[in-house]
C-alpha cells in the first residue's frame, strides 16, 4: 500500500477552532459528531458506503510534522502553546461505522465520531473528503451495474478522472459498486483488483493497414485478443478483419479464448446487433462484443432495451466523475457534547430546512429485513441505548408526518444493526476486508432491495424513521431552544 501523511489535509478552520478549544480549557471534553447525507446521488433510491479503509489509513497516521509546525507558525496566528500540542496530536476516541459496500439511505449516521471535542473536530474534513468521494463513486458504479443487468463493466476513466487520487480511489470504489475491472493499474496493484484492457485506435493507426494491425496484436495476444473495430468503417471493414483473424487464431488453435470486438463509436444499438450476426454466421457466437464512448447508466438502459448485443459496457467519465452528479454532499455535525458536570448531553441544530435539522444524541441504525423475503422493510434511527426484538411487534412511523404508520407483526421481521466498531480509545479495532471480499458483500446488500428502490428514474423511498424515544427527544428540544 502506497501511504502519504496527509494530517494537513483540512481546512484552516479546522486548526483555528482547535485553538480555541485548546486556549478555552474544553478540549479534552467529549463530543459526538455524526456523518451523513441528506440526499441520495443521481436521485438514486440508495446510496453505497465507502472510503472506511482510507479513512482508518487517514487516522492511525496522524502526525503534525516540523514542516507542518513551521508552516502553521508562519501564519501568525497560533499561539506557542498550540503548536507544541499538535507536535503530540493523536486521535484517542471511538469511531463506529457502516461496514464499507453498505446500502445506505439519507439522514443516517454511516460514521459516528466519539472523541475529545479537539480531536472530533479536526477529523471533519478529512473524513468528509474521503468519504463523500468513495461513496459517491462506488453509487455511481451501483447505478451502471444496475442497468447492465448482469453484463460486464470495466471502470475505465483514470484520463479524465480530477487528478491521480479520484481515480484510484474512484477505481477502487467502482469495483465496490459493482465494476468488474478497471483498465487502471495503479489501482488494480495497490487494492489486488481485476484490470482490463485492449488497444487504442493509434494501435490500428500506427500499421499499413487495419488488417496488419489485427494480426500483429493477434500474434502478440493469442488468447486476449479483442479489436477495436470502427477506426475505418466497422462493418464494411473493422469487423470483417476481426473475423479473418478469428479464423486464423481459430487454426492456429482450435480452443482459442477471452477474444472479441470493441465499439467506440456509432449507434451501438444498430452496429452491435449487426456486428453480432456477422459474427454468428462466421462461426464466433462466443466472441464478446464490447462497447466504450460516454456511456452513463441511462444510456446503457436503453441500449438494452433496443435489443444490443454489447456484453460488456466500458465507462469512463461519467463514471469517475459521476457527471450528473459531481458532489456526494455529506455533512459533519454535533450530536452530543459534554457539560460541565461531565455528562454527555444531545445536541441539535435547528434551521427554517426541515432536512437540516439534525438528530441530537448517541445514535446507532437498526435495519429491519423482512423475514420472508430478506428484503428491507424499513430502518430506525435510534439513540444508543434502546433495543428491538423480533418477537415483538414493532411501530415505525415517519418522522415529519406522523400519521404515516407501519407495524411490522412479531416474527415477521429481523432487525441488524448497522454500526461495527472502527476505533476504540484510539485503537483501530476493525481489518478492512479486501476489495473484492467488499465487492460481494456489497452484492449481497444491494440484493436486499426491493426492485422499486432499485428503480434508475423516481424510485421508491424507503422509510428511514425515528424511534418514538428519538423523536419526543428531538421535539422536546425543538420546543424548547424555539
Amino acid at each position: 500500500m502506497i501511504t502519504r501523511n496527509l494530517t494537513a489535509l483540512t481546512d484552516y478552520y479546522q486548526l483555528t477552532m482547535m485553538q480555541g478549544y485548546h486556549s478555552s480549557g474544553i478540549a479534552d471534553r467529549l463530543a459526538v459528531f455524526d456523518l451523513f447525507y441528506r440526499r441520495n446521488p443521481s436521485e438514486n433510491g440508495y446510496a453505497i458506503a465507502a472510503g472506511l479503509a482510507q479513512a482508518i489509513e487517514y487516522i492511525t497516521g496522524l502526525e503534525f510534522t516540523d514542516r507542518d509546525i513551521n508552516f502553521l507558525k508562519r501564519q501568525g496566528v497560533f499561539s506557542d502553546g498550540f503548536l507544541e500540542y499538535l507536535r503530540g496530536f493523536k486521535f484517542t476516541g471511538d469511531i463506529h461505522a457502516v461496514p464499507e459496500g453498505t446500502v445506505v439511505f439519507p439522514h443516517e449516521p454511516i460514521l459516528r465520531v466519539k472523541a475529545p471535542v479537539i480531536q472530533a473536530q479536526f477529523l471533519e474534513t478529512a473524513l468528509l473528503n474521503i468519504i463523500n468521494h468513495q461513496s459517491l463513486i462506488a453509487t455511481k458504479a451501483a447505478r451502471i451495474a444496475e442497468a447492465a443487468a448482469g453484463d460486464l463493466v470495466i471502470e475505465m476513466g483514470l484520463r479524465r478522472a480530477q487528478g491521480p487520487d479520484s481515480s484510484v480511489y474512484g477505481a477502487r470504489a467502482a469495483i465496490i459498486g459493482g465494476c468488474s475491472a478497471t483498465s487502471n493499474v495503479l489501482a488494480a496493484e495497490m487494492f489486488d483488483v481485476p484490470v482490463r484492457g485492449t488497444q487504442a485506435h493509434s494501435w490500428v493507426m500506427s500499421f499499413e493497414d487495419e488488417l496488419t494491425a489485427f494480426r500483429e496484436y493477434a500474434k502478440t495476444f493469442p488468447d486476449n485478443c479483442v479489436l477495436v473495430v470502427d477506426t475505418y468503417d466497422t462493418l464494411r471493414s473493422g469487423v470483417p478483419n476481426a473475423i479473418k483473424i478469428f479464423g486464423e487464431l481459430r487454426e492456429q488453435n482450435p480452443g482459442f479464448k477471452n477474444y472479441g470486438i470493441r465499439l467506440d463509436s456509432g449507434d451501438f444499438a444498430y452496429l452491435s446487433k449487426k456486428a453480432r450476426k456477422m459474427l454468428d454466421e462466421a462461426g464466433f457466437p462466443d466472441a464478446l462484443i464490447g462497447g466504450s464512448s460516454d456511456l452513463n447508466e441511462l444510456l446503457i438502459r436503453d441500449l438494452k432495451l433496443q435489443g444490443s448485443a454489447i456484453k460488456l459496457w466500458g465507462v469512463g467519465t461519467n463514471l469517475i466523475t459521476s457527471g450528473d452528479w459531481p458532489a456526494f454532499g455529506g455533512v459533519y455535525k454535533l450530536a452530543a457534547a459534554e457539560d460541565d458536570s461531565g455528562m454527555l448531553q444531545p445536541k441539535i441544530k435547528l434551521s427554517d430546512n426541515v432536512e437540516k435539522i439534525t438528530n441530537p444524541g448517541i445514535k446507532k441504525i437498526h435495519r429491519f429485513y423482512d423475514a420472508a423475503t430478506g428484503k428491507i422493510k424499513a430502518d430506525l434511527i435510534a439513540l444508543e441505548h434502546e433495543k428491538f426484538d423480533p418477537a415483538n411487534d414493532q411501530l415505525l412511523f415517519d418522522p415529519n408526518a406522523t400519521w404515516k404508520r407501519m407495524t411490522l407483526p412479531a416474527f415477521s421481521y429481523r432487525v441488524r444493526e448497522l454500526l461495527t466498531p472502527v476505533f476504540v480509545d484510539g485503537h483501530c479495532v476493525y481489518t478492512p476486508p479486501p476489495v473484492m471480499d467488499i465487492q460481494a458483500y456489497c452484492a449481497s446488500e444491494k440484493a436486499t432491495l426491493w426492485d422499486e428502490h432499485r428503480r434508475l428514474i423516481n424510485p421508491h423511498v424507503l422509510p428511514v424513521d425515528l424511534s418514538e424515544e428519538l423523536w419526543e427527544l428531538k421535539e422536546r428540544m425543538i420546543q424548547e431552544l424555539r
